[in-house]
């Protein structure tokens, strides 16, 4: 048997949503699996659903009367996983797969953070790359801003500059690595641009990262203040109204936060259903709303920036980020046409990051005897079905598909998936490259 249902587990967290709304969809989705025995409750706010082998929230068989974890039916059973991954990461019982699959149901923001790379990692056990895609309309923080916007923001928004202790050494640092950067972008063969922006934007961000709480506390006051009466009065501001309205909502839900000068430096990135992003380590970010699938190397490992009431590491934090500055389109993760099977009417679509440790199938039938013949995959995959109803076949076994059905699908293994009516799957997998 190569493919089995799995139990999934339900994180509730302040910022998910609450039970009681029409579109909590972590709720919605956790109760298609009656072997978690989930009680939805309208007040509880439901953050996050895990499918995988992390040690804080693993999954279980479903069908299996002892109901095994699957990391230990794995580590029974390596060719579950395939022999180059066994070769590669082996098979611990700390996380037998390498990624971990989330759904994430976000009503308000989340800590702005970053994740360590490899090397710091070390130190704080794990890595943890982090892609995600939108199954509804999402919002968030992605990356430093170019700095060029980030130079009009401190020169325009007189608390971001008072904060800052913004002298014209800064500014002339931040103009100097602008136009390094624009430079750049239009093609310039200048190898020391990249040192140029990382240096200028790490003084910056170091700066307003260890301003004083009673500094910046005050001037947020002023800075929401200002905003909220240019809101009522309806006058003219230095930024435009999507930011003014950004800083308003962010100070309700996190008061006087240093994080709320974040939103100066970052870019603010809005994703419509089946658009991506990826976050390589070391890169800040934090989601603001919305419902995103997410798949991330196997780890809890965070450093945290601002909008949390939790501790701020500010010293890690300044020295591990890469100060990597981008415009905001230019984050997105681009789906393509997968090569490893037949479907009708429309293709499955492969995305792709940068790394080794995971990548995301999404199958979309959308018409009448619609269907996917997919390969065998060389590594382990989590199927979720986030909309619609269908059948997989697989292993001369046939499993009715609904929305939250959660699939553990194992190495070597084709299935064929077909529906009369709409249906969506998400498919998060490894697979090592001969």
């Amino acid at each position: 048997m190569t493919v089995f249902r799995l139990i999934p587990g339900v994180q509730s967290y302040e910022w998910g949503i609450k039970g009681g709304e029409k579109n909590s969809i972590c709720a919605d989705l956790a109760e298609a699996t009656p072997e978690l025995e989930f009680q939805r409750n309208a007040t509880t706010p439901y953050a996050e659903l895990w499918m995988g082998t992390h040690p804080i929230l693993p999954s279980r068989l479903a069908d299996d009367k002892s109901k095994p974890l699957l990391n230990e039916v794995l580590c029974k059973n390596p060719g579950l996983l395939g022999d180059e991954v066994v070769k590669k990461y082996g098979t611990s019982k700390e996380g037998s797969l390498p990624f971990l699959f989330k759904v994430l149901s976000i009503s308000q923001a989340l800590s702005i953070q970053a994740h360590p790379d490899k090397k710091l990692a070390e130190r704080l056990h794990a890595e943890k790359p982090d892609m995600y895609k939108a199954i509804a309309a999402f919002s968030g923080f992605c990356g430093f801003r170019p700095v060029r916007e980030i130079l009009h923001f401190i020169e325009v928004v007189p608390e971001l500059h008072s904060i800052l202790h913004a002298d014209d050494a800064l500014r002339k640092q931040l103009q100097t690595a602008a136009e390094a950067q624009e430079n750049q972008w239009k093609g310039s063969s200048n190898e020391n641009a990249s040192n140029i922006v990382y240096e200028a934007l790490k003084l910056a961000f170091g700066k307003l990262a260890n301003t004083d709480q009673k500094v910046y506390q005050p001037a947020v006051n002023k800075l929401v203040a200002r905003y909220e009466e240019a809101r009522q009065k309806n006058k003219t501001l230095e930024v435009s109204e999507d930011i003014a309205d950004l800083v308003i909502r962010l100070n309700g839900q996190h008061s006087e936060d240093i994080g709320i000068f974040c939103t100066f430096f970052l870019n603010v990135v809005h994703l419509q259903p089946g658009e991506a992003l990826f976050l390589c380590a070391d890169e800040p970010h934090a989601y603001l709303s919305g419902h995103i699938l997410e798949c991330m190397a196997a780890s809890d490992n965070v450093v945290r920036a601002g909008l949390t009431p939790k501790a701020r590491d500010v010293d890690v934090l300044v020295d591990m980020l890469t100060y990597r500055s981008t415009r905001a389109d230019d984050q997105l993760l681009k789906a393509e046409r997968w090569d490893g099977d037949s479907a009708y009417p429309n293709p499955t679509l492969l995305y792709d990051p940068p790394i080794e440790e995971f990548s995301v199938l999404v199958t979309t039938l959308t018409d009448k005897a619609g269907k996917s013949s997919q390969r065998a995959l060389r590594g382990p995959s989590v199927v979720l079905v986030v909309e619609g109803k269908g059948t997989l076949q697989a292993d001369g076994q046939s499993q009715e598909l609904y929305a939250g059905l959660v699939l553990f699908v194992g190495a070597n293994t084709p299935i064929e998936v077909s529906s009369d009516h709409k249906l969506v799957l998400s498919r998060a997998f490894l697979e090592i490259n001969a």
